[in-house]
This record gives structure tokens, C-alpha cells and sequence, in this order.
């Protein structure tokens, strides 16, 4: 076979005619490029893994892989991450950035199409989405507009189409988890009876690692799939069987518009409301694909949908997901494939001319004796309902007044990150309806000073985790706008003289 000649070069051994096999994964923090660099990583491929803030993929704990920062819109950065590699893949799209994500991807696109060009790289890997004949969304013209600039450069590109991908993360995949989960019955838009070809995620990172390495698929256009073409109603369906749940009553109404569907798919979901709209944009097209020649090209076992559920809550609960605990870590969520694996946020934030250091310092002193700085009588309230139901909400005290560590208990919450002067993240511990936690970010400002962020990530679970979300709500703004404001008075009180030296400087 093809790829038979010209094999996946591993550190093992030379690449294929004196190849580097250098593979860059250039949006790798991303869904895809988060399960994509731990694949190439298994087969023993040389990985390069950007993106805009390498912190957050040095988070990922990924051995053996080099980590560098470059953003597709910034092109002065892009030479020095695509030197000496072979095989780029282009992962990144800007569905989240809002209403001109459009230009946005096609302006990253032509600067990496180019740069790409300039460093020698022998092939560009795109994953795009299936594009039907009469496409309107401005999500699919987009995908395939991007494919179309990345083409136009001097590499020779191969393009993946894929369709809805099953796997924890994925965006569609994560819509009809929450509308099975949190919904019994669901009054849905008539897109339910849209259909669409799904693939397993393991069958596309299959796909993506092969296609590279084979001289058929350069400058050619492939359509990715899964053996079934099913609509989002029959899916749905399939998923809460598989699930052990009764699958939900769907009753199609012609009155919901892609727009309105949006709306109250940031009610009754958690997936980010500006990807949840750009798909549902796409939903008034049935998607098909043909995908005989890649099946040619590149043999593999075919998940069907009912396969593809099932490993997809496989890879959770081995805990398989590389992830920051805020997109989906299944301990944080308890364990459960009903808890949402996007989370509802409530933040604010407060300036201070206190420096980190002094800010650090009362926010690894909460709780305990301390208390909670802020309405500490809404936090007692709670804690009774807690113990009233059985939970641990009276447990009060910490191992050290000051000090935290990962793992400590503090009064019923759990430390499960601390970075110094950086980030506090403390695990929900009492009884409610989903899976929560609270987080301190400090940002060193450019005066010296620091901005504090508190934000509540809750994993509802089913629609009582949504009940319980929307109301407190309204508690969540008021307590935290007050917390981080009194956080920040008692650090510039415990520095009272470096505070006043930044204010008159």
C-alpha cells in the first residue's frame, strides 16, 4: 500500500529520504490539536505543538514535546516555529472571536500559507467541515474559504473534510449531550431532522496522522466520515441508549429560527455560546459525504455512531482527556457523563496597586478562621443547607493558616491547583446538582499592580444543575464583585507603604 513506502517517521529511525519528520501541530490547544499531539506522541513521531499562550500547553504535561507560542494574526511569529519542519498541521479557526471571524481566518491562513512556504515545510494538513452544495453559514463558507487561501500558498496542502466528530469536547457532540442530559423533553427546530455523517474521533486522528505521509493526498481534498448517515434527532437518541437513559421526547417545531435555536441553546447548554450559534447556522443543510477514496487510501475500522458514544465515554472515564479541568476534566466532574462537560461561568475582577505577592497572600488565607471576607453570612447559610442534606458544609479548618498545597482541604472545598501568585483553583465540595469550582487568577499589571479574577465554573448535571446555576446567578455577580474588592483592600492594608509608593509614582 501507499503509506506502506513512505511510513510515519519516528525518532526510531531517519525520516524518508532524509526527511526531518518534524510535525507541527499548529493550533494545539485547541479540541483537536489537544488529542492529535498525544497521538503523533504514541507512534513516536517528533512533535512541535503551538499556540497564542504556550502556558497553557506547558499545562498538558506532554513529554518529549517542544512547546512554542505564535499566533497565525501575528505573522512575525510564524518563522521561527514552522523552522525545520516537515508536515504542518493547520488547526485553528476563530469561531469564538465573534462576528468577523470570517476575514479573521482567511487573513491567519494566507500569513501561514506563506510563512510555510518561506521555511520549506513539505505539506500543510487542514481539517476543514463538509461543505454542502448550497452553503450559506458563515461557519462552513468560512472552513472552506480557509482551504481554498492555505491552497493558494506555495506547500502542497491536504484538506480533510469532516462532519459532526464524536468524542469528548466536541462541540456538537457536547450540544446533544446537555440536550439529552438536561432536557426529557425537548420542543426543538426543525434541524433535529438534519442529517449528517459523524465520525469517531479515533477514525479522524487516524486519518490526520496518515494522510501526510502518502503522495496521493498532496494538493487533494478528502471527505471524512463515519459509516452512517443519521439526523441530530436519530443521534441524540442513540446517545442516551447508550448513556442507560430513556431517550428524551423530541417534538419539531418550524418556528425556531438558527438564531433563536442559538438563544436557547445557551440556556439549556453549556458549550460557548459563539461556537454553539456558528454551528447552528450550519443546521438548516443535510451534510453527505464521499469518503470511498480516503477509505482507499487510508484502511481503518469505522465507528458507527453507537461505537463512537461508547468510546467516546471510554476516553472519560480512563481519563484520557487532556484538558484544563474548565473544559471538561472528568474528576472534576465527579466522574459522571451526565455532568455537562462545559462549564457555566460567573466572574468579576478588582485592581489594586498591591503587588501578587501581597495579593497571594490573602487568597491562600481563605477560608478557616479567616472566613470569606465578603458576606460571610450567605456563605454560612450555605454551608447549614449543606449539613442539613448530609453534606460536609460545617467541615470548617485548613491544614496551614496561610500555606496551600494541591490536595489540601479547605473547610469543604479542595485545592486542585495553586500556582503561586498566578492561580488558586479550589474544587466545590458540598452536595448540589453538578460539579463546581472556584478560581483566583492574578494578573501582574503593567504599572506594577495586579488585577484579581474570581470565577465560578459549574458542570450542571441535568436540569436540576441548571435550576440551581440561573439561581444564584444573581448571588454569584453580587458576591464575587465584592470579594475580589475586599481581597485587594486587605492586601494594600497588609502593604500599606509599597501601595502608596505606586499610587503617587
Amino acid at each position: 500500500m501507499e503509506y506502506e513506502t513512505n511510513p510515519i517517521p519516528t525518532d526510531n529511525g531517519p525520516a524518508p529520504g532524509g526527511r526531518s519528520g518534524l510535525c507541527l501541530v499548529f493550533g494545539a490547544s485547541g479540541y483537536i490539536g489537544s488529542h492529535l499531539v498525544p497521538h503523533l506522541i504514541e507512534q513516536g513521531v517528533r512533535v512541535r505543538a503551538s499556540s497564542r499562550h504556550r502556558a497553557v500547553l506547558q499545562a498538558r504535561g506532554w513529554e518529549g514535546v517542544e512547546t512554542v507560542e505564535a499566533d497565525a494574526l501575528a505573522p512575525e511569529t510564524l518563522p521561527a516555529i514552522l523552522r525545520d519542519v516537515e508536515v504542518a498541521y493547520y488547526l485553528v479557526h476563530s469561531m469564538a472571536a465573534g462576528k468577523d471571524f470570517g476575514h479573521l481566518d482567511l487573513t491567519a491562513a494566507q500569513n501561514f500559507a506563506q510563512a510555510a512556504g518561506a521555511a520549506g515545510v513539505r505539506r500543510i494538513v487542514y481539517l476543514g467541515g463538509l461543505v454542502p452544495e448550497d452553503a450559506v453559514s458563515e461557519h462552513i463558507v468560512s472552513r472552506r474559504d480557509t482551504g481554498e487561501v492555505l491552497r493558494a500558498g506555495p506547500v502542497p496542502v491536504t484538506e480533510l473534510r469532516a462532519g459532526i466528530i464524536v468524542g469528548p469536547g466536541s462541540a456538537a457532540f457536547e450540544i446533544m449531550r446537555d440536550l439529552v442530559f438536561h432536557l426529557p423533553v425537548m420542543i426543538t427546530p426543525r434541524w433535529v431532522q438534519a442529517k449528517s455523517p459523524p465520525i469517531a474521533l479515533d477514525n479522524l486522528l487516524t486519518y490526520l496522522a496518515s494522510v501526510p505521509w502518502i503522495e496521493e493526498t498532496a494538493s487533494t481534498c478528502f471527505d471524512a466520515a463515519g459509516p452512517e448517515t443519521l439526523t441530530y434527532a436519530e443521534m441524540m437518541r442513540i446517545l442516551a441508549e447508550s448513556a442507560g437513559r430513556r431517550a428524551p421526547w423530541i417534538i419539531a417545531v418550524p418556528v425556531l429560527s438558527p438564531k433563536l435555536s442559538s438563544y436557547w441553546l445557551r440556556l439549556v447548554t453549556s458549550v460557548p455560546t459563539n461556537i454553539a450559534r456558528a454551528l447552528i447556522e450550519g443546521l438548516r443543510h443535510d451534510f453527505y459525504a464521499d469518503d470511498a477514496e480516503l477509505r482507499r487510501l487510508v484502511p481503518q475500522h469505522l465507528l458507527g455512531f453507537r461505537e463512537a458514544v461508547q468510546a467516546a465515554f471510554a476516553i472519560e472515564r480512563r481519563d484520557a482527556v487532556v484538558t484544563r479541568w474548565s473544559e471538561g476534566a472528568f474528576a472534576v466532574r465527579e466522574r459522571h457523563i451526565d455532568y455537562a462537560y462545559y462549564a457555566k461561568q460567573a466572574s468579576a475582577s478588582a485592581l489594586t496597586w498591591a503587588d501578587p505577592a501581597a495579593v497571594w497572600r490573602v487568597v491562600t488565607a481563605i477560608g478557616g478562621e479567616n472566613r470569606y471576607y465578603y458576606l460571610n453570612g450567605l456563605w454560612t447559610v450555605r454551608e447549614w443547607m449543606d449539613w442539613i442534606v448530609g453534606g460536609p458544609g460545617l467541615k470548617r479548618g485548613r491544614r496551614h493558616p496561610r500555606e496551600v498545597r494541591i490536595g489540601d482541604r479547605i473547610d469543604s472545598w479542595k485545592v486542585i491547583g495553586a500556582e503561586p501568585e498566578r492561580r488558586l483553583t479550589l474544587a466545590f465540595g458540598m452536595r448540589a446538582p453538578g460539579a463546581g469550582v472556584l478560581e483566583f487568577e492574578l494578573e501582574l499589571l503593567a504599572d506594577g499592580g495586579t488585577r484579581l479574577s474570581a470565577t465560578a465554573y459549574w458542570h450542571p448535571a441535568g436540569v436540576w444543575g441548571l435550576l440551581y446555576w440561573y439561581a444564584l446567578a444573581p448571588a454569584h455577580l453580587l458576591l464575587f464583585k465584592g470579594l475580589t474588592r475586599e481581597i485587594c483592600r486587605r492586601a494594600e492594608h497588609e502593604a500599606p507603604g509599597e501601595a502608596r509608593s505606586r499610587e503617587s509614582a
